[in-house]
């Protein structure tokens, strides 16, 4: 439907992360999308990596300032912006010196995955919210790109459900092959029950495996689309299983006039 709003949130966007099968979707999807007619808004993790100076980023001060609760500690949230001026287009980042300040996204240098990841993308996915609310922009359907950005659909299903920006949102989760190898932190379901979230609706990640992560976010989307060719086989049989639609792997040369049909058919969906 043109004229409908678009967010996009993803794990990485190039050219601020180096170019790969997702970052690539992630910064040619929201153009070409915005060129059908439609707004959109984008948003992505501030990696320390990002060098801020080459990518012209800039503290938005009036979005920035408020804290966001993670685990009964308090945590800055600062918002920055760049441009993509072939694009017409603006890029959030969601910033924090806890979380993002290290000089590298998901792994340390050992290839190891950080032990706060399960922490980080708390707070992702609640500074999502909590800009998109002070931006005042009402998404009709949020897409979400990547694991990192896994936990937002149960944050906008089951915290920000009644919020007037968020109460009529749909939300698309695209899996790709990035899997994690080990769990996240145990503790993150007893994290995200501090946020007043039903025990129920979290059993899933009794233990946070990617597949049990995936599963979660699955169970809060109203859409599944399968970003690469090849991507963990359990997570789409879930969500067959699940009733959930999905638009199976497009090639790259359609992709964005597919996934702009699949938006409608879920707009669509009462």
């Amino acid at each position: 439907m043109a004229g409908s709003r678009i967010l996009f949130v993803s794990q990485e966007i190039t050219p601020y992360v180096p170019e790969s099968e997702m970052a690539l979707i992630s910064r040619n999807l929201p153009q070409g999308i915005q060129e059908r007619g439609r707004e959109i808004r984008t948003f992505m993790p501030k990696y320390g990596c990002i060098n801020e100076r080459r990518n012209q980023l800039h503290e938005v001060i009036r979005l920035s300032g408020m804290n966001i609760i993670i685990d009964d500690t308090d945590h800055p949230l600062i918002i920055k912006v760049a441009s993509i001026q072939a694009a017409r287009m603006q890029i959030y980042f969601i910033d924090n010196e806890d979380y993002f300040q290290r000089k590298f996204t998901l792994q340390d240098e050992k290839g190891e995955f950080f032990n706060d990841n399960d922490e980080r993308i708390m707070f992702f996915a609640r500074g999502v919210a909590e800009t998109v609310k002070k931006l005042q922009w009402p998404p009709d359907l949020i897409h979400c790109h990547g694991w990192f950005s896994a936990l937002l659909p149960l944050y906008i299903k089951k915290v920000y459900h009644d919020d007037p920006i968020f109460h009529k949102s749909k939300i698309v989760i695209s899996v790709y092959n990035n899997e994690f190898n080990k769990p996240l932190n145990k503790g993150l379901k007893n994290k995200l029950m501090l946020d007043k979230i039903p025990e129920k609706d979290l059993k899933v990640i009794d233990n946070p495996t990617y597949v049990n992560l995936l599963r979660l976010a699955v169970n809060m989307s109203d859409g599944i689309i399968q970003g690469s060719e090849k991507v963990n086989a359990e997570i789409i049989d879930y969500s067959e299983k699940e009733g959930k639609p999905v638009l199976p792997y497009q090639n790259m040369d359609k992709y964005i006039d597919a996934y702009s049909e699949f938006y409608d058919q879920i707009l669509n969906t009462k």
